[in-house]
């Protein structure tokens, strides 16, 4: 006979109460008229719970409270990674959150790749591991002063 043990961190995360299903995290140039709203559709026509920011922030906004408390009360968060996701300040902060979340909260984070190679992002190569560096420097420098 088998036996199973739950840790408690793992029970607390099942127990969780989530007040969406799916957050969706993309660059809005790139997918917000294409595949974003076609995966939209679909979802909510699935009768699951989705997050979608329809918002334009300006560059090097901070996330704010709302959208931090979407991503806190979201049980999956879709990564939509396109050529231009990570020239984005404001996306890859919304992505350390959802990291973030993933350690604390027992998110599931689901990455899409859109017409680009997945060993990019992997690999932190090319724009991604440009993209990357720059903003560790950048938060280094806020986290210091």
């Amino acid at each position: 006979m088998a036996s199973s043990s739950s840790s408690p961190s793992a029970m607390a995360y099942s127990s969780q109460l989530w007040n969406y299903h799916v957050f969706l995290s993309f660059r809005g140039e790139d997918t917000r008229k294409t595949f974003v709203d076609h995966l939209y559709t679909a979802l909510i026509q699935q009768g699951i719970c989705t997050y979608k920011d329809d918002e334009t922030l300006p560059r090097g906004e901070l996330i704010g409270p709302s959208l931090k408390k979407a991503i806190e009360e979201s049980q999956i968060a879709v990564i939509v990674f396109s050529k231009s996701y990570a020239e984005s300040s404001w996306c890859l902060k919304e992505l350390a959150y959802i990291m973030k979340c993933r350690d604390t909260r027992g998110q599931i984070v689901l990455p899409i790749f859109y017409d680009m190679d997945p060993s990019e992002v992997r690999k932190q190569t090319g724009k991604y591991g440009e993209a990357f560096v720059k903003h560790e420097l950048e938060n280094k420098t806020i986290v210091e002063t």
